[in-house]
């Protein structure tokens, strides 16, 4: 391993980070072990925990994803420091796409609470916006997760077939719920 690793990449592909060899080795496994053991709490700290029993199942799976995709990183990051060059906007495009397809799946299952999810302050007052919120939310995380898949065959557009459709689900779904609070008012 050289002195210094590569720790970020530019939207061109290009290295424009470095950190010493004992964090390029070893952060990545720490942020893991760290939101792993977060994951874990959060559902014990929920204010409405008995609703995320009832997806906890999808839930579980999205901390072993999340694991997965880090390790993913971490890996492609050492393959790098030991000179494999590729794009990493290419390769990350499909892994990005698997987890905002199952955040999808994961949004869909999910019940009113306090930590997972479309949390806006109207999605969280009524269990009928959360549910059509997170109807529409699941259809367009799946959708951009779709979308970002595809900048594993168009290289010079990963970033954008990442970036922009999961920024404009986010954006819908709020308005969304914002728009659906309103409604339910009248």
């Amino acid at each position: 391993m050289p002195e210094k690793v590569a720790s970020h990449w530019n939207i061109e592909g290009e290295v424009d980070g470095y950190m010493p060899k004992f964090w390029g080795l070893f952060l990545m496994p720490i942020i893991s072990l760290v939101m792993f053991l977060l994951f874990l709490l959060i559902p014990k700290l929920d204010p409405l925990k008995e609703n995320i029993k009832t997806f906890r199942e999808y839930f579980d799976k999205f901390i072993l994803l999340i694991i997965l995709f880090l390790l993913y990183i971490h890996t492609l990051t050492i393959l790098w420091s030991f000179g494999w060059r590729f794009d990493m906007g290419q390769l990350m495009a499909p892994a990005m796409g698997i987890l905002f397809y199952f955040a999808g799946i994961l949004i869909g299952k999910s019940k009113r609470n306090w930590s997972i999810g479309i949390r806006t302050p109207w999605t969280l007052s009524s269990d009928l916006n959360w549910d059509k919120t997170h109807k529409l939310g699941s259809k367009l995380f799946k959708i951009s997760g779709v979308i970002a898949f595809f900048g594993l065959f168009l290289p010079g557009l990963a970033f954008y077939l990442i970036i922009i459709p999961v920024i404009l689900s986010a954006i819908y779904s709020f308005v969304y719920s914002y728009l659906e609070y309103q409604k339910e008012k009248k």
